[in-house]
């Protein structure tokens, strides 16, 4: 019950929904209290309102953002309650007594006080906000970008200006169970003041040195930075907050690539969760900004995403255009009819080649080049036999087998997870195998999103291996090194703080985007420092508990490759996530969550030719805990092996080089045709010259 409360709510937690709750009911206690009258009621009730209310805001409720659409939002809710103060005077026979005349003066010159302070906060954020954001790139030395305001003087403005009334209030209601009106005027004061001294400190920032330069002149820079820095491949991205793993994926191939690289975002939600880069960002919300921005050395530019937005690029002529997607995988998304709007499409391997084939949606054979995977390099394959010691016979061991299922997707599609069908009964035959296996569960971070059955259901596997675990850990059998955990423990508190040092945790609310363009130039020792503790974090993490430990995985870190090089095998669903964990060559199975037969199944999706094939009572499991066992056993290895090639490439050369080949290859297709086209120019005004 609680559960559909919260889904119909829009709130994260039970915290919030009862929050809200105690919110939306205090106003009427209030009134209540008001009109009893009863003071000390009246304080406790508009305490819980004031209370509840800053929780919200502080939690970022979609329910208290959407209280403004029903005509409830914060500033109706902070008149409501000092409405009711004012009634509450009266009750009490207060409305001759100076403090109520004090209090109705008090309350209409405060909330004449919150238009110059909206409408500086306003021309302040409009002034500070430059037509590009980014990062990476030196504007410190080519245009003057002044300091953000101080003290947090714009966020949450609204919330922090409103709240100044709490001491009139307070002093107001403490004059009134007195019945003296000193303590009411001093609040008053203390809430007057208050509230002139923030729109005076905000007054500096819409005039002289403190205002940013305007938007030409910030373009301008920035197209100077382009003629010196001649980009050469660009990363094109737009897309919703929820899709920046789309770009991020890319990131490090950008960073090891043998051109010039420039990173173009269009939404600044975007650049705001971008993972950290030593590439260049430029991050242009407008279309016709962009559209006049100094590209003209750019020859190739890549695009990870099929979105309306990418016309603004696709439209120059001068530069070659390549889809290289976000993934590798048997959707409907992989082989999308917009894609023949590109000059070329970049395929993992064979697979995608055939994909586009099969589908006859437009793409050219010719126009499809295969370059691997560059995002796959971290992923390593089986060395030698499986780690992990029980402590019983000498030569037991107990492998790990990774379940990691994708989310129920957008359309509810059973067969899109096996969660909800299969999930429980894969853990529960994972949990009892003899021999022993290690279960780790990595979900999707969008599980339970759409549909509350996978949120349930994510619950209940949670459980099962939380229970496992703690059995496990009392089995005698199985024997853990405390001294080694603790090191590995006491290493990771070291590497923590040590990364929340050099992240910058605890900035404060200090800074803009401006202020973040102006001084994004990447630390690059700093950067590699970070790079090389997140690997120390990771090879601690795993040696902080013991090998045999059952365990839940979630959040950013471990990252689902770190999973991938500790598992010996996987049980997953259709997605990129098998495609990648191909390139371990280890064995793995996939789950046939809408029951269309194993044949069948493999006939639709290519990525399980070599996989055990799943049916939701999980019965075949058994088949591929003996090719963990006994890999010489293996029924399917060398299909494994050549299916990696089909839909991955080979191995030799590397991904990255047959990217960084690709790339070359088709900036010379793109420099031909420019100095074709110069030529014929060239040709054409000669001929006219002579004509004339």
């Amino acid at each position: 019950m609680i559960s559909t409360a919260i889904r119909v709510a829009r709130v994260g937690s039970a915290a919030e929904l009862a929050a809200a709750v105690l919110m939306l009911a205090g106003y009427p206690a209030i009134m209540v209290a008001a009109l009893i009258p009863s003071v000390p009621a009246f304080a406790a009730a508009t305490a819980v309102t004031y209370l509840a209310d800053h929780y919200l805001h502080r939690q970022g409720s979609y329910l208290i953002n959407r209280l403004s659409k029903v005509r409830a939002g914060l500033s109706i809710r902070f008149l409501i309650r000092q409405l009711l103060l004012i009634l509450l005077l009266a009750r009490l026979d207060l409305s001759d007594n100076l403090i109520f005349y004090g209090a109705t003066a008090c309350f209409i010159a405060f909330y004449g006080l919150q238009a110059p302070h909206g409408a500086l906060v306003t021309l302040i954020r409009n002034r500070r906000r430059l037509p590009v954001a980014t990062r990476n790139v030196d504007l410190a030395s080519r245009v003057r970008i002044p300091d953000a305001p101080r003290m947090g003087l714009l966020n949450r403005s609204a919330e922090k200006m409103l709240h100044l009334d709490l001491a009139a209030v307070v002093g107001i209601l403490v004059a009134a169970a007195m019945d003296w009106a000193l303590p009411g005027f001093i609040g008053i004061g203390v809430t007057i003041v208050l509230g002139t001294l923030y729109v005076l400190a905000l007054m500096p920032y819409v005039r002289g040195k403190k205002v940013p330069p305007s938007a030409d002149k910030i373009l301008a820079k920035v197209d100077d930075w382009l003629r010196d820095y001649r980009p050469e491949t660009v990363l094109y991205f737009s897309g919703s907050k929820d899709s920046v793993y789309q770009v991020n994926m890319w990131l490090e191939t950008m960073e090891q690539l043998d051109s010039r690289p420039l990173i173009l975002l269009r939404e600044r939600v975007i650049l705001q969760n971008l993972a950290p880069t030593t590439v260049p960002v430029i991050c242009v919300p407008g279309g016709v900004h962009l559209m006049n921005m100094d590209l003209s050395t750019v020859r190739v530019a890549l695009y990870a995403a099929n979105v309306g937005k990418n016309i603004h690029l696709l439209r120059v002529p001068t530069m070659k255009h390549v889809f290289i997607g976000h993934g590798d995988s048997d959707k409907l998304a992989s082989v999308n009819p917009f894609s023949k709007a590109y000059d070329e499409v970049w395929t993992a391997g064979r697979a995608g080649r055939d994909r586009y084939a099969i589908a006859d949606v437009g793409v050219r054979d010719e126009d499809i080049v295969e370059v691997g995977r560059p995002q796959l390099a971290p992923i390593q394959t089986r060395q030698g036999t499986p780690e992990g010691p029980l402590g019983a016979p000498a030569d037991g061991y107990c492998p790990t087998v990774l379940y990691a299922p994708t989310w129920e997707g957008w359309d509810g599609d059973p067969g899109n997870t096996s969660l909800m069908l299969a999930g429980e009964n894969i853990v529960k035959k994972l949990l009892k195998a003899d021999p022993p296996v290690r279960v780790l569960y990595k979900p999707h971070p969008f599980t339970g999103t759409v549909l509350a059955k996978a949120g349930a259901a994510h619950q209940k596997v949670t459980a099962l291996i939380e229970k496992a675990a703690t059995e496990r850990a009392a089995d005698p059998r199985f024997q853990a090194d405390a001294a080694a955990q603790a090191a590995a423990k006491a290493e990771l508190a070291r590497i923590e703080a040590r990364l929340a040092v050099l992240v910058g945790n605890g900035g404060g609310d200090k800074g803009d985007e401006a202020e973040a363009s102006r001084d994004g130039v990447v630390d690059v020792a700093k950067y590699e420092e970070i790079a090389r503790l997140r690997g120390e974090w990771n090879d601690a993490y795993w040696r902080s508990f013991p090998v045999w430990e059952h365990r839940v995985v979630t959040g950013a870190e471990p990252r689902l490759y770190d999973c991938f090089n500790v598992a010996d095998a996987m049980v997953s669903d259709i997605s990129s996530v098998v495609s990648d964990f191909i390139a371990s060559g280890k064995p793995y199975a996939v789950t046939d969550s809408a029951a269309v037969g194993a044949e069948e199944f493999k006939r639709q999706n290519t990525a399980v030719r070599a996989a055990t094939i799943l049916s939701n009572s999980a019965a075949e499991l058994g088949e591929l805990l003996e090719a963990v066992r006994d890999p010489a056993a293996d029924p399917l290895a060398e299909d494994r092996v050549e299916l990696k090639q089909y839909l991955l490439g080979p191995d030799e050369p590397t991904s990255i080089e047959q990217f960084n080949t690709a790339v070359a290859n088709l900036a010379i297709k793109a420099e031909a045709r420019n100095v074709g086209q110069e030529s014929r120019a060239a040709a054409s005004a000669a001929e006219a010259t002579t004509k004339a």
